[in-house]
Formats: C-alpha cells, sequence, structure tokens
C-alpha cells in the first residue's frame, strides 16, 4: 500500500496538525448520527451524516496522510464560507464528473478554470467550490496549495509543509511515518523541541548536538510550540 494511503493519524494527533478539535475530525472523516424531536407529536427521529473526507467504508478511525491534507482543505473551504453540505455534494460531483474523490489532488488548485467550464451548468457545489462565484479559485486556497508538493503521476499530495515550503518543517508520509520532521534530515521536530526544553532554551547548544542550523531548531520550537497552542 502507498504509504501516503496509510491510516497513520489519530483524531487528536490529526487535528493538532490541521487546528481542528478531535471531534470534529471524527465527524469528518466518519459522518455522525443524530436525533431530533420534529412533528405535532414532538416524535424522535433518528438520522446520520456521512463523512465530508471521501474514504472506503471499512477504514478504520485513523486518518492517512491524503485524508489529513482532505481535511485541511475542507477546513479552508469551511472558512471561506461554504457549508459543509455543500462541499459534500462538491466531493460527490467532483467524483462523478471527474473522476476525483479528493481535494488533495493537483488539478483542483492549478487548472480552476479548465475544472470550471468543465462543470459549468453541470455541478452547482463543485463550481461554487472551484469559482466562488467568480473564474478563479479562493486566493486563501491557493494560497494554501503552494504549501503542498504534488506527485507528478498521479496528481495526489506527496508531502506538506505546514510552514511553507521555506519554512524547514515537512510532514511526509515517506518519512518517519508521517510524524513532522526538519525537512531534508529526518529529524523528529518533536525531539528538537525535547532537547531543546531540556536544555533550558540554548538553541546553539541543540544545534550542535543534533547537527542542525539554529534556524532549523528555531523552526521546530516555533512549530511545536505551535502545536501545544492549538
Amino acid at each position: 500500500m502507498d504509504a501516503r494511503d496509510l491510516p497513520r493519524y489519530s483524531a487528536a494527533a490529526a487535528g493538532r496538525l490541521v487546528g481542528l478539535g478531535s471531534w470534529r475530525v471524527r465527524r469528518w472523516l466518519q459522518g455522525y448520527n443524530y436525533t431530533y424531536i420534529a412533528g405535532p407529536l414532538d416524535e424522535e427521529r433518528i438520522g446520520h451524516k456521512g463523512p465530508i473526507v471521501q474514504r472506503p467504508a471499512d477504514v478504520t478511525s485513523f486518518a492517512s496522510f491524503i485524508e489529513l491534507v482532505d481535511l485541511l482543505f475542507v477546513k479552508e473551504f469551511v472558512a471561506c464560507g461554504l457549508s459543509l453540505q455543500k462541499i459534500r455534494r462538491a466531493l460527490e460531483e467532483a467524483e462523478r464528473m471527474l473522476g476525483d474523490n479528493h481535494f488533495a489532488k493537483r488539478r483542483f488548485f492549478t487548472d480552476g478554470k479548465r475544472i470550471y467550464l468543465q462543470v459549468k451548468n453541470k455541478a452547482e457545489a463543485l463550481l461554487e467550490l472551484l469559482s466562488g462565484g467568480q473564474w478563479v479559485i479562493a486566493p486563501i486556497i491557493l494560497q494554501l496549495a503552494k504549501h503542498i508538493d504534488f506527485a507528478r503521476s498521479s496528481g495526489l499530495a506527496q508531502r506538506w509543509y505546514p510552514l511553507g515550503t521555506e519554512g524547514q518543517v515537512v510532514v511526509d508520509p515517506a518519512i518517519s511515518f508521517g510524524r513532522p520532521t526538519i525537512a531534508g534530515t529526518g529529524i523528529l521536530t518533536a525531539n528538537v523541541f525535547d532537547l531543546y526544553t531540556a536544555e533550558k532554551a540554548r538553541t546553539r547548544q541543540v544545534s550542535y548536538w543534533l547537527n542542525l542550523k539554529p534556524a532549523q531548531v528555531r523552526a521546530a520550537v516555533s512549530f511545536e510550540q505551535s502545536l501545544l497552542a492549538a
């Protein structure tokens, strides 16, 4: 199995990385049951909302790297004002019309105009997701896509730079089981932060022990502190 498809991240871990509560991650990945009272006789009605992120029915509660990136994009779509219902429909339309069932795909974000024309007057939810009523994808989504490397063959996300490509930190499913590392080193940011704490915040000492540049240490520390604050 491709490393990007392996279930690696618990709801809590995925939530910390993408900035969501674990309960929301579980709902978006697995769907949820709901109960409400309706009608003149106050009847109890039970329903189920399916997951937002498309995944096999028998998959575990853990998220894969691809699903992690999907969660990241869904979060930004919601922040742009799109409803979860519209986002869910957009993915269904994308799979039916384009054969793509992930938001973590290059062509959603690099070829928005062509896809816009392809689905115009045929897929309302997908059209709004791609255009926001204009001819281009919302700038915040395009900016987010710049933090991701997409594989040439499949077009799927293959690594994510949470701080941007110049930010030293990378989440790569092929390295350290998908945990955040210092780019190009394989050293876990969590290990850098632990040593930094043990060394009483002496950056130069940590740099020496781990053979890292001070900027790499600072990036790891800043990233781990942002996770603690989330």
